[in-house]
């Protein structure tokens, strides 16, 4: 009985401690300017150019509109990022997508997932965290679940050039070099 009291509270401790380090922070949009996006993907495969023309919009179609664009690149690594503007960890991270998709979106597809959002808050969000890719809209977490990323928010997949999921990360990238790494071990 004294181990499941102790449990409990070690639990609730976890929680507490998470909504703090979490909920109260602010992260700062860490965008590049256009001039810096148009200047890094100059000379981007159409395929991808396609995708940066769609940056920061968020894309109706469901499934079978995910599942097209990851058919049309195949042939490019894909880090595919689900998300919701109404997760903490999320809004963390979104600086880190910010930075490194512009510095490997020329060679790698970036996509986002906004899974059990509305598009209204999702929409807010883009504007104020702009990325250089579009997000598809989930709010029935379908998408995520072709992906098996149903459980955990944010969760990135990261899917080789075949088209194959290489990588499934759980949680929040804390930093640039995190997700780079990754990158650079999965994305063949």
């Amino acid at each position: 009985m004294r181990l499941a009291i102790a449990i409990t509270g070690a639990i609730v401790v976890a929680v507490v401690i998470l909504a703090l380090t979490h909920g109260n922070s602010h992260p700062k949009s860490q965008a590049p300017t256009k001039a810096a996006e148009q200047k890094a993907f100059a000379g981007s495969p159409p395929v991808l150019a396609s995708v940066h023309n769609q940056a920061g919009e968020l894309l109706g179609g469901g499934t079978g509109a995910f599942k097209q664009r990851l058919a049309q690149l195949k042939g490019h690594p894909v880090v595919v990022n689900k998300w919701a503007a109404w997760c903490g960890p999320c809004r963390e991270e979104f600086p880190v997508f910010q930075k490194v998709s512009v510095q490997y979106g020329k060679r790698v597809a970036f996509l986002g997932v906004d899974s059990q959002d509305n598009d209204g808050d999702a929409k807010t969000f883009l504007k104020q965290f702009p990325v250089s890719y579009p997000s598809y809209s989930d709010p029935h977490i379908k998408i995520a679940a072709t992906m098996d990323a149903v459980g955990a928010w944010p969760t990135t997949v990261i899917y080789n050039s075949q088209g194959k999921i290489a990588n499934t990360h759980f949680g929040p990238y804390s930093s640039n070099a995190a997700l780079v790494a990754d990158i650079k071990r999965y994305a063949q």
